[in-house]
């Protein structure tokens, strides 16, 4: 997935802990002494907590980012057999079938996916990903643009058709992006099979505006973003995370007492995201330890201040800033795998002739 991380902030502070490959580099295949992870441009880890891996494993781990989760997604199925690292991370539930279909896996379980919380355990015969995360795909909004509007930030869906809201949105492709796709699968399980175009015909009178892919709306069109390397964007609200808050917050200098972005926790999607052995992966066992690792205390203790995501090992600790900043969604919309399985593709087609044609 994107995650709402500000990668750009993090890069500008020297704070991305990994050696980024560009897509240029997936040509260079995995020795026995290296390992490739391929990956959504949102990942970071720790370099303490790299560096503990690699000397305990003894391989050096690459990363090739290829852009946007639902771009490299579908990267992923365009090399399948013939891949461009050995493990792959950030497939979600959104399009999990998708790759599982094309065969962009081969199995492995990894060594401590029993200690998974069960909520986001597999069910069925999917064990070729592993659970690595949880987070929310939600509408967040600029604070300080509504306080001087005097104007309440939006709630749920339906307050987004409202007149007061015009020309204020600015979501991601669903076709090309994952939080852009959760968005959409999100207004589907809110207004069911034949209620979900209607609503996208309302906010599309209503001037929303879709981009590409996460990175170009929450740090150059959303007016709330500080990570951006552009000028800030003139729209108040953008599909990003209930997590993204303390990104914010973590990013300032100083840091504020309170975030300056928030949360409209009725538009939220529960987003599940997965990493798994490629098929046809040049060095298996390091991928096979690579995965171990992402599932490991150490690295999903590390990961809520680093991709702004929620651990999903039983145990794992969420620092204090995430807790604090973080908005916590009770009640998001869901979707049964078999069902997205089933419909995504149709939905997609269905969405980008009406929004975007």
């Amino acid at each position: 997935m994107k995650r709402a991380s500000l990668t750009a902030a993090a890069v500008g502070l020297g704070l991305v802990a990994v050696t980024a490959c560009g897509s240029d580099s997936g040509s260079k295949a995995s020795d026995s002494k290296s390992v490739t992870l391929v990956t959504h441009d949102s990942f970071n880890v720790s370099k303490d907590v790299l560096k503990d891996f690699e000397k305990t494993s003894g391989y050096k781990v690459r990363v090739l980012e290829d852009g946007d989760a639902g771009q490299a997604v579908n990267k992923a199925i365009l090399s399948k057999g013939n891949p461009q690292g050995d493990v792959f991370f950030g497939v979600d539930n959104t399009l999990l079938s998708r790759a599982l279909d094309n065969g962009v896996f081969q199995p492995y379980e990894a060594k401590g996916a029993d200690l998974v919380l069960p909520q986001y355990r597999l069910a069925g015969g999917e064990k070729g990903v592993t659970p690595i995360d949880s987070g929310d795909i939600c509408v967040n909004y600029d604070k300080k643009y509504f306080a001087d509007k005097k104007l309440a930030p939006p709630k749920s869906f339906d307050d987004l058709i409202k007149p007061a809201y015009k020309n204020l949105l600015v979501t991601e492709n669903a076709s090309t992006s994952s939080p852009g796709l959760g968005f959409v699968l999100g207004t589907a399980a809110r207004y069911g099979d034949d209620g979900w175009q209607g609503y996208w015909k309302k906010l599309k009178a209503n001037g929303v505006k879709v981009v590409d892919g996460w990175e170009q709306a929450y740090n150059e069109e959303f007016s709330g973003s500080a990570g951006g390397k552009k000028a800030k964007g003139d729209r108040p609200l953008v599909v990003s995370y209930a997590s993204s808050p303390p990104v914010e917050v973590l990013y300032a200098k100083p840091q504020p007492k309170e975030a300056p972005t928030g949360v409209a926790t009725g538009t939220c999607f529960r987003q599940i995201e997965y990493a798994g052995l490629l098929k046809g992966a040049k060095n298996e066992k390091g991928g096979k330890a690579l995965l171990d690792f992402m599932i490991s205390k150490k690295f999903q203790d590390d990961m809520p201040l680093q991709m702004f995501v929620n651990p999903v090992r039983e145990a794992a600790q969420t620092p204090e800033l995430f807790r604090k900043f973080g908005v916590r969604v009770d009640k998001p919309e869901t979707m049964a795998p078999k069902k997205i399985a089933d419909n995504r593709e149709q939905w997609v087609k269905s969405w980008t002739s009406l929004v975007l044609k």
